[in-house]
């Protein structure tokens, strides 16, 4: 009531970004104290637990964190405060980059969703690591978002995704390629079949040498049938553990928003309810073509316990949140529990 009243519209005044940053700094200040978590899980009240195994990983619950929300790896101890079972942070980059030109974030209330053209802006994964490596890993499994550099060419992106998976060993609990983000130039082309390949059994490879954590691999939703269902086999057959589905699309049909608005707004990826229906076909189309051998994560439009019902029921072992929780807040957790709780 108090988020829904008098916090969102607040934040909602601001640019989108501007309210975003906003948010990241009182979630740092409140999980850096005693006094603020407490207030946090007040909140939130009791979360049950309903412990799930997927990538070979244990999870308190099935809801966690989508990648976006903590880029820089600075308020994980406030979102498990907040009863999150697992946080992907990122996308990190090996080398910072500022990302693109603002305005980059924009909301479209009328349809519950979000356009983000963000660019991988972080400060690196070295930076997002000194702060892992402080964590407990007692408060939930914490995965990383690997990307590439935008200047870095395709042909080079394999070691950007290995020198970003090994600034962050030893920090996380998973690594995910993210091949999938509409708003670095060229990066989709990775998901085709050669690159993909190439891509996918470099990393595999490397991460074995190195620490031998679980894989995940983000795919686009914007994919055929056909492309989706190869592109699990493939990560199955190359070592991966999971699969996320999916990211933001670059659909635009069937928003209720003011088409000049949305023409105003221009490129980037569309979260939130208009990608519910798509990302839960995705996650069929996974289950149809490895079954059980890759873990499926289901991201895309996640708003209530039935949203999260009906990607569990699709496949999905685990579900995460970024658009939903801008929407619906800090208490969001409570809505979506009752998802398990039935279990």
């Amino acid at each position: 009531m108090l988020y829904d009243r008098v916090l969102r519209p607040l934040l909602f005044s601001l640019p989108a970004e501007k309210a975003h940053n906003l948010t990241m700094v009182q979630l740092r200040a409140l999980q850096s104290t005693s006094v603020g978590r407490s207030l946090l899980r007040m909140w939130v009240g009791p979360v049950a637990q309903n412990p799930v195994h997927a990538m070979g990983l244990k999870f308190s619950h099935p809801v966690g964190i989508a990648a976006g929300l903590d880029k820089n790896a600075e308020a994980v101890r406030g979102f498990f405060t907040l009863g999150f079972s697992h946080v992907e942070v990122g996308t990190l980059t090996p080398r910072p980059q500022p990302g693109n030109p603002m305005p980059r974030l924009f909301r479209l209330p009328s349809d519950q969703a979000i356009i983000n053209r963000m660019g991988f802006n972080n400060r690196g994964a070295e930076s997002a690591a000194e702060r892992l490596a402080q964590r407990d890993p007692a408060w939930g499994i914490v995965g990383g978002n690997v990307g590439k550099n935008k200047d870095t060419p395709n042909d080079q992106a394999s070691e950007d995704y290995l020198r970003a998976m090994h600034a962050l060993a030893g920090t996380v609990d998973y690594y995910t390629v993210n091949i999938s983000s509409p708003n670095t130039p060229g990066l989709r082309d990775l998901q085709h079949e050669t690159a993909l390949k190439s891509l996918l059994e470099v990393v595999a490879n490397e991460n074995k040498r190195l620490q031998g954590i679980p894989l995940a691999v983000k795919i686009a939703p914007d994919l055929t049938k056909d492309e989706v269902q190869a592109m699990a086999r493939m990560a199955a057959t190359c070592g991966f553990q999971g699969i996320i589905a999916t990211n933001t699309t670059i659909d635009r049909s069937g928003l209720k928003a003011n088409p000049n608005h949305i023409a105003d707004i221009g490129p980037g990826g569309l979260s939130g309810r208009p990608l519910t229906s798509r990302s839960t076909q995705v996650i069929e189309w996974i289950k149809e073509a490895v079954g059980d051998s890759l873990s499926v994560i289901g991201v895309g439009g996640v708003f209530s316990a039935q949203d999260v019902i009906d990607k569990r029921n699709a496949g999905a072992d685990l579900v995460q949140v970024y658009t939903g929780f801008v929407y619906q807040g800090p208490r969001m957790i409570h809505t979506l529990q009752p998802a398990w709780k039935r279990d």
